[in-house]
């Protein structure tokens, strides 16, 4: 079986699976539906059932969390999820590498990093500080190795850029659920892939949490009009109006949770990442580079050529 286990498919997890096979290692991808990628060992399980995490880890020298419930059941589904990865790294002596967020910060006036207090007040920041404080205990108390990575805003898979970039593609005016002039920093996926896999084999990545090398950061209207260059189209962006947001949340579940991380977006949110560069010699990603990548995860560029022809 795999040596390194990877819950979750999603653009960390996938990014994760390929820059491993490439380096040649043995790897397990554990989903609910058992897919995978080609040079993959797909498995079928439920990250909340902790018998069978154990079973399907059995081996393994280091599990990775790169799950993603959805956004409005984190507090039901991840306490379980947590529990289950954390036990089983113990169990079978595995180091735990866990893909987390700034969500545990709560709001913040100034450049985070490892050292600012995860002092959240919402419900989601809370439940991720929470997933933290008993990996760190457990570390501590010599039962498992772990750690985790921070990162910020994704490019390259689920992304706020990706919701906007169809309709640039179109000519369209695209649509910015934040505000567009605040500056943030956003984080390749394959960045976050980059600092799990290194700090899996270096132990002085254990016991702590480290935040991944991103680049300097750039207001979302910055970082649509480098997006608009690249695919060759009028850069038109224009900010949905909070009151819309919010009464959207009275029927839609992921929007009614955007309430509770706006400050993330309303004031500078900016990720410090120098100790995991200077530490491990990761250098990140361009922005030009991510956002290219991060077309071609959407494959926006067959909006315009469909766009152009029609």
């Amino acid at each position: 079986m795999g040596k390194h286990v990877i819950f979750g498919a999603g653009p960390v997890g996938s990014a994760l699976a390929r820059l491993l096979v490439d380096r040649g290692e043995s790897v397990r991808v554990v989903t609910r539906s058992g897919s995978g990628l080609a040079g993959t060992e797909p498995v079928a399980a439920d990250a909340s059932d902790a018998d069978r995490v154990l079973a399907v880890t059995e081996g393994a020298e280091v599990i990775y969390n790169c799950v993603n419930p959805a956004y409005h059941r984190w507090a039901t589904d991840w306490p379980p999820i947590a529990s289950a990865l954390l036990g089983a790294a113990e169990r079978h002596g595995a180091v735990l590498a866990t893909t987390s967020n700034l969500y545990g910060y709560g709001e913040v006036s100034a450049p985070m990093t490892e050292a600012t207090p995860l002092a959240a007040t919402g419900t989601k920041g809370r439940v991720r500080a929470a997933m933290w404080a008993e990996a760190v205990a457990a570390h501590e108390a010599g039962r498992v190795r772990a750690f985790e990575v921070r990162g910020s805003d994704y490019l390259g898979g689920s992304s706020l850029l990706g919701m906007m970039t169809p309709r640039l593609a179109k000519r369209a005016t695209a649509w910015s659920p934040a505000p567009l002039d605040v500056l943030r920093t956003w984080t390749d996926v394959r960045d976050v892939a980059a600092l799990l896999a290194t700090g899996a084999g270096d132990e002085r990545a254990w016991g702590r949490a480290w935040h991944v090398p991103s680049a300097e950061p750039l207001t979302l209207r910055q970082l649509t009009a480098v997006a608009a260059e690249q695919l060759g189209v009028p850069h038109r962006v224009r900010e949905v109006p909070w009151p819309v947001l919010w009464t959207g949340g009275l029927v839609v579940p992921t929007l009614r949770e955007l309430r509770e991380t706006r400050h993330q977006f309303t004031r500078p949110f900016i990720l410090d990442s120098d100790a995991a560069q200077q530490t491990f010699g990761l250098v990140p990603r361009s922005v030009t580079d991510s956002v290219a990548f991060d077309l071609a995860q959407h494959d926006v560029a067959r909006e315009v050529q469909a766009t152009a022809a029609g």
